[in-house]
């Protein structure tokens, strides 16, 4: 597939590198020289610089050759006009643009089929925002996925050193899980995967994670003994894109600040929100903090623009007594001075992104994709059609379908239904199969079987 992306900022950069791992053509435009060129330092791409919505320049990157086109440059309103000037001019390639601003999606219309021309609008600030909010609405786990248009979800747990899980076979837990709809895809030790068979044994710190149905996921985690108690009171570092949509969302039912440090952005974002306290200061001011009674804080976010701001605040919170502590951060490999510092969990917006993208990058019915494991796995939901030779699933019982080792099936979703999964299950055309991968290397051997003739 030929791939045209608009901006090589982190994001742009993180979905070049992913996407020409997968033997994709990539094109980067930007107008930044050095950026491109420490990105053609690391990827086997080809680099255009220039204005990314300029006909000139797109011309030149032969966007009329392209399948795709993903603008993800630093301004909203460049990828909107390159994505419609790509689809007044051109009509092969199909466009995928980002838009952060809240504001844009408060007019309905605008990405309707009247509106801007754009085939997928994503919204990363979006995707974290809801990434957090599971997370609080689950205290807990440590990852949370949804897949078949939320009736599924993928989520993971710590085993606890004293808690039910620790020292347990796999097949025994099954008394606690309903047959067949929910199962145990995945068991990491020590950031290494584990077979997870019904002879596995679960060890303290193992990160287990699960398949089940969204409205069983609460159930499932007070009997397995790893649902905490809810988190109420709640501090945001960061007004941006991400904090304000946070908060929209939690103010309701929770008590929520916002620590911001720019006066314009404080006024703009209290006159938006009703019940939200908003605080004008640096996140990172340890008197401030201990001012806001930190030590009886149940959650702090920090979700500033700058990883190093999160993880300075972050830390401070965890060591003056917040309950839990979570981070954003835009450089995946800042996630490596994590330990030690007693922050509970990192969101990574780039990893959002990505997930949002490579469903309309497979080349097979691709309904989700879920990277996990900062990007090192994935869980993807398949749609089932009929296909030619013998890989092919549909009309076959699931003990003959022989997925190579490293895929574990997760879920069977038929009619908007989950269907327990058996030995003689047979899959049917239209099922949604979810599957979980350690290797994104696997999802060639997924596209055979799933394919259609056409």
């Amino acid at each position: 597939m030929r791939i045209l992306i608009l901006g090589a900022g982190e994001t742009g950069m993180s979905v070049a590198e992913e996407l020409a791992s997968e033997a994709n053509e990539i094109v980067v435009i930007d107008r930044n020289a050095l950026c491109l060129d420490a990105l053609k330092e690391r990827v086997n791409i080809t680099t255009i610089v220039g204005n990314a919505a300029h006909p000139g320049v797109l011309e030149r990157a032969g966007v009329d050759k392209t399948d795709l086109v993903i603008a993800v440059t630093d301004r909203d309103e460049t990828n909107m006009l390159a994505c419609t000037l790509i689809k007044k001019l051109y009509s092969r390639p199909k466009t995928i643009a980002r838009v952060r601003a809240i504001e844009y999606f408060n007019a309905p219309k605008l990405f309707s089929s009247e509106g801007i021309p754009i085939d997928v609008v994503i919204s990363p600030e979006q995707s974290v925002m809801e990434t957090i909010r599971n997370l609080i609405d689950l205290p807990g786990v440590l990852h949370v996925s949804d897949f078949a248009n939320g009736l599924m979800r993928l989520f993971s747990v710590k085993v606890a050193a004293d808690g039910f899980l620790t020292g347990k076979k796999i097949k025994t837990l099954k008394i606690r899980l309903t047959e067949g709809r929910i199962r145990v895809v995945a068991i990491f030790r020590e950031g290494i995967s584990l077979p997870a068979n019904g002879e596995a044994i679960l060890e303290a710190d193992d990160e287990v994670f699960f398949f089940a149905p969204r409205l069983e996921v609460r159930r499932l985690l007070k009997d397995l003994g790893c649902l905490e108690k809810p988190l109420k009171r709640i501090i945001i570092a960061g007004g941006g894109h991400i904090g304000k949509r946070l908060a929209q969302a939690l103010e309701k039912d929770h008590y929520v600040k916002i620590i911001e440090l720019d006066p314009k952005r404080v006024r703009k974002i209290a006159n938006d929100l009703d019940r939200t306290i908003v605080l004008q200061g640096d996140c990172g001011d340890e008197g401030l903090l201990l001012e806001e009674s930190i030590g009886k804080t149940d959650l702090f976010c920090a979700i500033t623009d700058n990883d190093g701001d999160n993880i300075i605040s972050a830390s401070l919170a965890k060591a003056h007594g917040a309950r839990k502590v979570i981070c954003v951060l835009n450089h995946l490999s800042y996630n490596k001075l994590l330990p030690g510092t007693g922050i509970d969990l990192a969101v990574l917006p780039n990893v959002e992104t990505l997930g949002s993208i490579l469903k309309h990058v497979r080349q097979f019915d691709v309904a989700q994709v879920s990277l996990l494991r900062n990007g090192s796995a994935e869980a993807i939901e398949a749609i089932a059609h009929k296909g030619n030779g013998e890989n092919t699933v549909v009309g076959r019982k699931v003990d003959t379908v022989k997925l190579p080792e490293g895929i574990v099936l997760g879920a069977l979703i038929r009619n908007n239904e989950a269907i327990s999964i058996h030995h003689d299950t047979i899959f049917e055309e239209g099922d949604h199969v979810i599957m979980f991968t350690l290797d994104k290397k696997m999802v060639a051997s997924i596209k055979e079987r799933f394919q259609s003739l056409t």
